[in-house]
């Protein structure tokens, strides 16, 4: 056993007790007030991991973990669960979700391990929830799309061949273009839904992480606005006054600054 793994563990639970006690903020947080601060660690974190900054990562994974062990230590006080308690059910789940690995049951594959992981938590919970059920409400629409195409593939409900899935992105586009021929919003709305959720599956076929995928472009896109900004500040013009050409010749120019 690493003891020092250990002890900082148990530092950390002593130093939760004492805030508990002594802290005036920390001894009025109750369940409710902490989740908005929890999904707000949770998406931190998230920054980190896109941007592969190690020091951030550590940072951020303690804020998480000091989130489950002040959650825990809320469960403690109302006599429902403590740490300990948290601490195996995590490990109980494991070990029923890889027979893989403490079993007799064979997976070679990775596809198969989720296979076997998505019938294992389906036959564990209640059959009522079916096996969208454990998708939280609370996701954001795109990690939620990505979740239920996974769920919906570990029963077996997917493409055949990946490269299927091509064919339903090739449809929900036309879809989107007859909507937008017809003026209807709503109508509109519900196909470029429908184009997204395609493009998600898609990204889950091909091994390809959509959030992190569109937050790349997403920062390509500011570095190489700021980039045209600045620029045209250095020429001495606003940019805002430039017309669409001057502007795409900025864009070009960037683009090609970045292959160098």
């Amino acid at each position: 056993m690493n003891t020092r793994k250990t002890d900082a563990m148990q530092r950390l639970l002593d130093i939760m007790e004492r805030l508990r006690v002594e802290c005036p903020w920390d001894r009025e947080q109750t369940f409710e007030s902490l989740r908005n601060n929890t999904i707000e660690e949770t998406y931190e974190l998230a920054d980190a991991i896109a941007d592969r900054n190690m020091d951030n990562i550590k940072e951020e994974l303690g804020d998480l973990l000091l989130h489950v062990v002040f959650y825990s230590k809320l469960g403690d006080e109302e006599q429902a669960f403590d740490f300990a308690d948290v601490a195996d059910g995590i490990c109980d789940k494991l070990i029923y979700r890889h027979p893989h690995v403490f079993g007799d049951i064979h997976a070679d594959t990775p596809d198969e391990v989720r296979h076997n992981w998505e019938a294992l938590k389906l036959r564990k919970k209640n059959r009522k929830s079916g096996t969208l059920g454990g998708v939280p409400r609370s996701l954001p629409a795109m990690v939620k799309a990505y979740r239920i195409g996974e769920k919906a593939a570990g029963v077996g409900f997917d493409w055949k061949h990946r490269e299927d899935v091509w064919k339903k992105v090739a449809e929900e586009v036309r879809e989107v273009e007859t909507e937008m021929a017809s003026g209807d919003k709503e109508r509109l709305t519900g196909e470029f839904g429908d184009l997204f959720f395609a493009l998600i599956n898609a990204c889950r076929l091909y091994g390809i992480d959509p959030e992190l995928a569109l937050e790349r472009t997403n920062k390509k896109f500011i570095t190489r606005f700021n980039g045209m900004e600045q620029q045209a500040t250095a020429d001495g013009r606003v940019f805002a006054e430039l017309t669409p050409e001057e502007m795409d010749v900025l864009w070009e120019q960037q683009k090609s600054n970045e292959k160098q």
